[in-house]
């Protein structure tokens, strides 16, 4: 979350056996992430429409970019109302991680 999403992708970076991410709010306003070209897992970014603290259209240009590399799928959720803490809007962000995760730990999942 936040600055820890930006640790995670970091560490992500350095670990070739991570399989996959959760990055809720990265604070792509504040920090480059252009280190993560190529980005080596598939993942999901969640982000709240109403984040004054981490914008929108920053986390918007972050996901365009991730999702033109090759061999990754990128999922984006968008949290309507929700602030950067996601303030009355927790469970919706709750929920959001939790179909991507039964998703991705399906037996059926398309991404590996």
């Amino acid at each position: 979350y936040s600055f820890g999403a930006l640790i995670g992708m970091q560490l992500l970076m350095r670990r070739p056996e991570i399989r996959g991410f959760i990055s809720v709010a990265p604070p792509a306003n504040m920090y480059d992430f252009s280190f993560l070209a190529p980005c080596p897992a598939s993942g999901i970014i969640v982000q709240g429409t109403a984040d004054t603290v981490v914008t929108q259209g920053a986390v918007d240009k972050l996901v365009e970019k991730l999702r033109t590399q090759k061999h990754i799928t990128i999922h984006y959720d968008l949290v309507p109302r929700a602030n950067h803490f996601f303030e009355n809007e927790m469970q919706d962000m709750m929920l959001a991680v939790d179909n991507y995760l039964d998703m991705r730990l399906s037996p059926d999942c398309p991404i590996k």
